[in-house]
């Protein structure tokens, strides 16, 4: 059985997350965030370079690619424009809220997991920031399959699994998420859909979700992420970094899974509205 909204909010429940004050939210709504989406673009993305801003580069590279997410989820800017983008942008504090909040809630499934170690099964897994996070905090032994279209992350995702003393833990594997059941050893007992949906379009996500249920066994349970325009910056970001991410709510997200034998959501929020965490099981 999926854990029970109560159940679901006691996993999370003491997490430290990142939150901002009433002064803050009006300062941001009345200045920052219209200043951000209605300067000119040029005129941005010049004194961005001019900063040697690492997150703009990074999304400029490769938009909401997996170097920009480790420039948000370390936190820690050198650059002055940084220190405003990361270090107090709602954004880049939000996916620092969603991250904490995928980890516990992925070492929480996997200690519910009747399989020892328990398999995650990672799709548009970047270097596994989330699972490998969620893996050392478990209280159980589990082994993680992350599956990417791009190796490019790899190397870091290694080096990350290394340091945090999974070896032999973590498998990474290029290929098409689409294509999952021929890349698998072992059928996942979790599966991980964070970071994706927001990149893919409806029709993409139903394929994406229907090859995922072709491997999991039922009840297994997975998890996902929706994402609001509570940030305030679309238009800053579509403009100025290339990066043009899909709006969904919680209901349209589940819609979408469903079709594919995904049903009895639950769900809950990171305190700045940005991101819902939802698990869903195979039926």
């Amino acid at each position: 059985m999926p854990p029970s909204d109560e159940k679901l909010q006691s996993w999370v429940q003491d997490i430290a997350f990142e939150r901002t004050g009433p002064l803050r939210r009006l300062v941001k709504g009345a200045v920052v965030n219209p200043a951000a989406n209605w300067l000119p673009a040029a005129l941005l993305r010049w004194l961005l370079r001019v900063t040697k801003s690492e997150l703009a580069a990074a999304n400029w590279a490769d938009p909401g690619g997996w170097r920009s997410m480790v420039v948000s989820y370390e936190g820690r800017p050198r650059q002055i424009a940084d220190k405003v983008l990361v270090g107090g942008g709602t954004m880049a504090m939000a996916l620092r809220n969603r991250k904490r909040l995928v980890s516990r809630i992925l070492a929480r499934l996997i200690e519910d997991a009747s399989a020892r170690p328990a398999h995650v099964l990672c799709l548009g897994a970047g270097p596994g920031c989330n699972i490998i996070e969620a893996m050392c905090e478990a209280r159980a032994d589990s082994i993680a399959t992350l599956v990417d279209l791009s190796g490019e992350a790899f190397e870091y995702g290694r080096r990350l699994a290394s340091e945090r003393g999974l070896d032999g833990r973590v498998r990474f594997v290029q290929g098409d998420v689409r294509a999952v059941r021929g890349l698998l050893d072992r059928p996942p007992d979790i599966a991980k859909l964070v970071g994706i949906c927001e990149y893919l379009a409806d029709a993409q996500i139903g394929e994406v979700a229907g090859a995922l249920a072709a491997v999991m066994p039922p009840g297994a349970p997975v998890v996902a992420n929706s994402l609001s325009r509570a940030h305030g910056t679309d238009r800053f970001f579509r403009r100025v970094f290339g990066l043009h991410m899909a709006h969904r709510g919680v209901a349209e997200l589940e819609k979408l899974l469903a079709p594919a034998g995904f049903a009895q959501f639950r769900s809950c929020a990171e305190p700045l509205g940005v991101y819902h965490v939802l698990v869903g099981r195979r039926q």
